[in-house]
């Protein structure tokens, strides 16, 4: 049962359960007064761990804004410049989620903890101040009652008629009083539950506001987070394979290091051990100099190197040899010496001391010394004569592979002729094909032009890059550019059916960028270029048939930094105004889900990216979804997860390959972020109906203005470009559709809907 309520009249009885009805309310009073206090005390603790926290983090943020990555070699990928830039995209998040933080505790002070506290000294404590009046003035009151009645019955007549009147306006005064209070009481009563209540609900009001603007900073953030997650997967594809790589060289060098000593301009180099002299009775020293000679110029220098002090160089000195000669150990009581004289000092011998006597015979063939021996440093790049040639067997060879593979049906082979075996499978045939393209005296793209094919790799942007290797193509020997063409075109047909084989256009670039192309000379910044090569291998998958069936221009292309809109072209749109202006990261159709992409259900998204597994299982594939006019669903390119391992030698410990290529680099949209309205009538993807999905799909555009693709995943395009199945993306403002085979984004208000 609550309060009982106090009655107005019960003011002029003034009974005793009038006065404990009284003291319930007083009680009541100074509970609410202690939990007031109590939250008041509890929520500045929390401001006080809000603003620690959001310390804490910002820390945090300028750890991850103020560390960079350093790459080996002189160039990254498109992932992994992504990823090095990613901790300073982290840094952004946690600031504008700080920055929401900070609102929020500004919100508990105004909404919660000056209410409550203007509540508590304005209202609860004008109730104290009223019950300290009621209290002195029930004291004076029965006190001077008191004392009336003590009045002798023999006073004045006078004196006692003065005296009831002081009494009777002493009553009405406390009678006043009592009302005033017993109003006021059961007025704050009422009150407080709504001045105590609506504080809290304002504060809880901004919680879910700040965690409602950090579910939108998430659901904006997703869009990085899975192209992060597809950078981070490629890259460590290409490191399994650099990696196997890197090992291989390393064993190779381990079983005979002198066949792989790298080839460089000094004729001979190494540690020497020079013999310093001193004045009696001191005898010598001898003093360990990293040394290098040149045989046209005969000059060798000596640079005196200590490991075990942290390092230490000492200053270099140089001289022109006069001739060598060994000495034997019964002129000096050491082995492997052998004198130099020089020109600057004649008869002035120096001695110095080889490791061994192998090392000795080296480096007196290179200075020309006596006891000469041969040994040619530079085997490793000699050319290899391999076992296979590019002639008419070898193409009748890769011809047949290929028909093997694009026409193999799963029960039956009836079509293939490969020593009338039915048994053969996919890998088998694969492997074969690979192991004759290594065979060959030189890779398919040749030695000569392999660096010529890195540069543009790893620079410009995607116009560029391609335009640049459409023109090294045509480069090659005639033979290899055919050989070249006929490969990347049965790549181009396995990668469009991805979705059950797995052979994205990125695992492909994997597994035949060290096929296609390998350096002359192997060493490991040669192999930290095979990312380079990926890439390489990409573009020619995705552009073949621009880059087999055209011209390229007369010149070399200049690699482009960046590409510029045309004038007059209206402003690309960005994914949210006032959100993080970035341009769209890849085609989002339908055909890009998962298995259950029918029931167009989004992919999950609480994916960790360290998992490689659960990172692949969610994985977007290519926006080739079925198979292309003319080409029957028995023309099984889909293989087998069996039948993978022909295709994946060079993909160790990857469960499910995974991502599409032109998924694989985000970039910074420079457009701004207001929308110019569009010339043009586009339906609302955003009311969701299937008959606007059914209205537009499968619908041709013509492009209205030129635009040049800043993105992989964007197309580059003239003005009158016709565009086939062009859809809505899942970025507001761009279109999907396919142009001369490729598959990619358009600016929605570049284009005109036919």
């Amino acid at each position: 049962m609550g309060l009982q309520p106090l009655e107005f009249s019960d003011c002029y009885l003034d009974s005793p359960w009038f006065r404990e009805r009284v003291r319930a309310h007083e009680a009541e009073l100074e509970k609410t007064n202690k939990f007031i206090k109590e939250l008041l005390k509890d929520g500045k603790n929390l401001i006080a761990a809000t603003k620690n926290l959001s310390a804490a983090q910002r820390k945090f943020a300028h750890s991850l804004r103020d560390f960079k990555f350093e790459f080996i070699g002189d160039a990254e990928t498109d992932d992994e410049r992504y990823i090095d830039a990613s901790l300073h995209e982290f840094s952004n998040f946690l600031k504008n989620l700080e920055e929401q933080r900070e609102i929020l505790a500004l919100s508990v002070t105004e909404t919660l903890i000056k209410p409550l506290e203007r509540f508590r000294k304005e209202q609860l404590g004008a109730v104290k101040e009223e019950k300290k009046k009621f209290d002195k003035e029930t004291e004076k009151n029965y006190s001077l009652l008191e004392k009336h009645l003590n009045l002798s019955a023999k006073k004045k007549e006078l004196q006692l008629q003065e005296a009831d009147n002081q009494v009777e306006q002493n009553r009405k005064h406390f009678y006043e009083l009592s009302l005033e209070y017993v109003c006021k009481l059961q007025e704050i009563q009422e009150r407080k539950k709504f001045e105590c209540v609506e504080p809290v609900l304002s504060f809880f009001q901004g919680l879910f506001t700040f965690y409602h603007q950090g579910y939108e900073l998430a659901k904006d953030f997703n869009h990085y987070k899975m192209a992060l997650q597809i950078n981070i997967q490629n890259t460590r594809n290409r490191f399994e394979g650099t990696r196997s790589e890197v090992e291989e060289l390393m064993n190779k060098i381990r079983r005979n290091p002198q066949e792989h000593k790298r080839a460089n301009h000094f004729t001979m180099e190494g540690y020497l051990y020079v013999q310093e002299k001193r004045p009696a009775p001191f005898g010598s020293s001898w003093v360990k100099h990293y040394c290098t000679y040149r045989k046209e110029t005969k000059k060798f220098t000596m640079i005196p190197f200590e490991h075990r002090s942290g390092g230490k160089v000492g200053d270099e000195e140089l001289f022109v040899l006069t001739y060598c000669t060994k000495r034997n150990i019964d002129t000096i009581d050491r082995r492997f010496c052998f004198d130099l004289e020089t020109s600057d000092r004649p008869g002035v011998p120096v001695t110095v001391q080889a490791f061994s006597e192998e090392d000795r015979k080296l480096w007196m063939e290179a200075l020309d010394g006596k006891e000469a021996l041969f040994i040619n440093l530079n085997r490793a790049n000699a050319k290899r004569e391999g076992s296979a040639q590019l002639d008419k067997i070898g193409f009748t060879i890769i011809k047949k592979c290929i028909s093997a593979v694009e026409t193999r049906d799963a029960k039956t082979c009836n079509e293939v002729d490969l020593e009338n075996s039915v048994d053969w499978e996919v890998k088998t045939i694969t492997s074969a094909m690979k192991q004759y393209l290594r065979s060959l005296p030189e890779p398919l793209m040749t030695y000569e032009l392999h660096g010529e094919f890195i540069v543009p790799a790893k620079s410009g942007s995607p116009e560029s890059r391609v335009n640049a290797v459409h023109f090294l193509v045509h480069k090659l020997p005639e033979k290899n550019k055919e050989m070249l063409e006929i490969l990347v075109k049965h790549l181009a047909n396995v990668s469009k059916h991805a979705k059950r084989n797995l052979m994205t256009v990125a695992n492909l670039g994997v597994v035949f960028g060290p096929t296609l192309m390998r350096p002359q000379e192997e060493t490991v910044a040669a192999i930290m270029d095979l990312k380079f090569q990926n890439i390489v291998v990409e573009i020619l998958i995705e552009n073949h048939e621009k880059i087999f069936k055209t011209l390229p221009d007369a010149t070399f292309p200049e690699p482009i930094s960046m590409s510029v809109s045309p004038p007059n072209a209206p402003p690309r749109q960005s994914r949210r105004q006032g959100q993080r202006i970035k341009r769209p990261l890849a085609v989002y159709n339908l055909c890009l889900e998962l298995d259950d992409a029918d029931s167009h259900s989004s992919p999950r998204e609480d994916t960790p990216t360290g998992s490689m597994d659960s990172l692949s299982s969610q994985s977007p594939t290519p926006a080739f979804c079925s198979s292309p006019p003319g080409l029957p669903d028995g023309n099984h390119l889909i293989m087998d997860s069996g039948d993978l391992a022909g295709w994946t030698t060079n993909l160790p410990g990857q469960s499910r390959p995974s991502m599409v290529s032109w998924m694989n680099t985000p970039s910074a949209n420079p457009a701004a972020t207001n929308t110019a309205p569009s010339a043009f009538f586009f339906p609302n993807p955003a009311i969701g109906s299937d008959r606007a999905v059914e209205s537009i799909a499968h619908r041709k555009a013509r492009a209205v203005y030129p635009c040049e693709a800043e993105h992989s995943s964007e197309l580059s395009f003239q003005i009158g470009a016709i565009f086939e199945d062009v859809q809505f993306s899942r970025e507001p403002g761009w279109l999907e559709g396919t142009l001369n085979g490729k598959r990619g984004l358009i600016p929605q208000n570049y284009v005109q809907f036919l």
